[in-house]
């Protein structure tokens, strides 16, 4: 939670006055921008090109911990979950609005934070905050985010286009986030016990970051447009690997056949996953919250992306009635179930 001397009441600013006072920094940066904040709606100009819209709605105590997690990280991070949508989907993110529920233990620095997270991912990301809203919440704090971007038509890719035996791609590493974050409740814990004892965090730094400051993978989409591929299905890892997969595969009414020995994993996600007790292979499939690419291409465009170390190919697409499987290190065939991140079991 925020602490500092420093508090100042929301209610002397008004609705209004603390919309502007948290966007006046804020500047436009996209063409397609033609009005920002400070109207009753944005103006903007697709140019041509399909508008994407994508919404996530964060909740404090269903999808972040204020124990653990900065104001400053929250911002930033809830901007990249709502980009990560629309690099899903093979285009350009640029332009959001933030609408903010906030009770009244969050004084004026502490929203102040939380914008400069979403002023720093704007900037990162070339995206213009266009509009957005505040009220009272009797719940905690939430956080809507709206994110806009474009695509011209023939770009969009939709999760329905997998075909039988193309080939099944991920960006990055997968599983980080999630042991991230048992590190961070496992500190918590301790803390609760005695909070003398400090944090213990040290050799941790990635995963650590993976949970509370990941990075949406707008390198990959423009990667792929440099070497003139278009994948023929997407998703981004948010719900962990083996769900998105089941997605992708229903979309396209398809089959789909991975195998564990090319899931790609950082040295640090495994080793602490082992230090844990948890099978590295299951923080991959179930974790989620890595917010990689997941996407099919077909066979001929492999050889333009086979000496890419950030895109590992992880297995193909087969008949629908193959099913969903994972070929195991010892070579036994496992049915691939949807165990992650559900938005209502929690």
């Amino acid at each position: 939670m925020f602490e500092n001397k420093e508090r100042t009441d929301i209610n002397e600013l008004g609705e209004f006055g603390l919309i502007k006072h948290l966007t006046t920094n804020f500047k436009i940066k996209n063409d397609y921008s033609v009005k920002g904040v400070g109207d009753d709606a944005a103006v903007l100009d697709a140019k041509g090109k399909q508008t994407l819209i994508s919404t996530d709605l964060l909740l404090e105590g269903i999808h972040f911990d204020l124990a653990y997690v900065p104001l400053m990280h929250l911002g930033y991070k809830a901007v990249q979950v709502n980009l990560s949508d629309i690099y899903a989907m093979n285009g350009k993110a640029s332009q959001i609005t933030v609408s903010l529920g906030l009770s009244s233990k969050f004084p004026l620095e502490a929203v102040e934070e939380i914008y400069k997270g979403i002023e720093l991912a704007c900037n990162k990301y070339n995206i213009d905050l266009i509009g957005g809203d505040t009220s009272s919440s009797k719940q905690g704090l939430v956080i809507s985010i709206t994110s806009i971007g474009y695509a011209d038509a023939d770009k969009v890719v939709y999760r329905n286009g997998a075909q039988e035996h193309d080939l099944l791609c991920v960006s990055g590493d997968l599983g980080g986030a999630y042991l991230g974050l048992q590190i961070l409740e496992r500190e918590k814990l301790i803390y609760l016990e005695n909070p003398q004892i400090q944090p213990d965090l040290e050799g941790k730094d990635y995963i650590i970051e993976r949970q509370l400051k990941p990075e949406a993978r707008m390198d990959i989409v423009a990667l792929l447009d440099e070497m003139n591929i278009k994948p023929t299905a997407m998703i981004d890892v948010s719900d962990g690997l083996a769900s998105e997969i089941l997605h992708l595969a229903e979309q396209s009414d398809k089959g789909m056949t991975i195998y564990e020995e090319k899931i790609p994993l950082d040295p640090m996600t495994y080793e602490t996953a082992r230090e844990l007790g948890i099978d590295p292979t299951v923080c991959a499939l179930s974790g989620g919250e890595d917010y990689e690419l997941l996407f099919t291409i077909s066979q001929e465009d492999y050889k333009k992306l086979k000496h890419d170390v950030d895109i590992t190919v992880i297995g193909h697409v087969t008949d629908k009635n193959s099913g969903c499987k994972m070929v195991s290190k010892s070579n036994n065939v496992h049915e691939l179930k949807a165990q992650g991140w559900n938005a209502f079991n929690k």
